[in-house]
């Protein structure tokens, strides 16, 4: 199955994964978000992710991450950049996810970074989604 927005296909099967406790999730993998995972795991949001190759098309498994009492660490996440709505910010119009404590994840011309990284690397981009 297909679907006409893949990020956020990926981000609610995270959410899904976390609201249940399960201890990882597959999903259909693509270029971009390979890219969020490994955003998502730089930061510290996710144990770790691999691409399986498995056949013409190669899906992602992403094992999310808990504390020690088994809360989540991602506690939020939201789509914000749509294929109907796309967002892009400038430079100077990056966005702070909760006063600093989440992250915008963003596609730049540098490549997909975080809203902290964009600002050190004074670039823009289209905002893809929002953790915390």
């Amino acid at each position: 199955m297909t679907t006409s927005d893949p990020i956020a296909d990926m981000l609610a099967r995270v959410r899904n994964a976390v609201l249940v406790g399960h201890s990882h999730v597959v999903m259909p993998s693509s270029k971009m978000k390979v890219e969020i995972a490994r955003v998502l795991k730089d930061e510290g949001y996710i144990r770790n992710y691999e691409v399986i190759h498995d056949g013409p098309r190669s899906t992602l498994r992403v094992w999310l991450k808990y504390s020690e009492d088994k809360t989540p660490v991602i506690t939020g996440l939201s789509r914000v950049s749509r294929p109907g709505r796309r967002e892009y910010r400038g430079r100077r119009d990056v966005p702070w996810v909760m006063s600093g404590l989440g992250i915008a994840i963003l596609s730049t011309p540098l490549g997909v970074m975080t809203d902290q990284q964009a600002r050190r690397s004074r670039v823009g981009g289209e905002v893809l989604c929002q953790v915390w």
